[in-house]
């Protein structure tokens, strides 16, 4: 299984960033994918997921109408569009894969993935 996170960067207030999730090594359509975070200083925190075999997805209240999951089943790739950026997004993102379907409770714990990608950084800031 191999998870490859890439899009981040600087990003100003307000602005936005795409970051993408390719992944290989597995059966897409039974598995979840999700976003993670971690800023300096605090713990992992979950932000999104989607379910390959029917695209449902589920956010984290800091997130929520702000930023978008969705997958490509062709590339084999999840997309986490965040629009509105705000300081406090300024994280490592990382994306994760679980055979457990996607809701608020596998992005309430990090503990329900199985693998993990090396992160991508992103900083919001003027």
């Amino acid at each position: 299984v191999q998870l490859v996170e890439s899009g981040g960067g600087l990003a100003q207030p307000g602005g936005s960033l795409r970051l993408s999730c390719a992944a290989s090594g597995f059966t897409f359509h039974e598995h979840t994918i999700g976003w993670f975070r971690q800023a300096p200083g605090k713990e992992r925190e979950g932000v999104s997921c989607i379910n390959f075999s029917d695209s449902d997805t589920a956010y984290a209240d800091s997130v929520k109408g702000r930023f978008a999951i969705s997958s490509d089943s062709v590339r084999n790739t999840v997309y986490l569009q965040m629009n509105s950026l705000k300081p406090e997004d300024t994280a490592v993102y990382y994306c994760a894969t679980t055979f457990v379907p996607c809701d608020r409770y596998v992005i309430s714990s990090s503990s329900a993935m199985d693998y993990w990608g090396k992160g991508t950084l992103v900083t919001v800031s003027s």
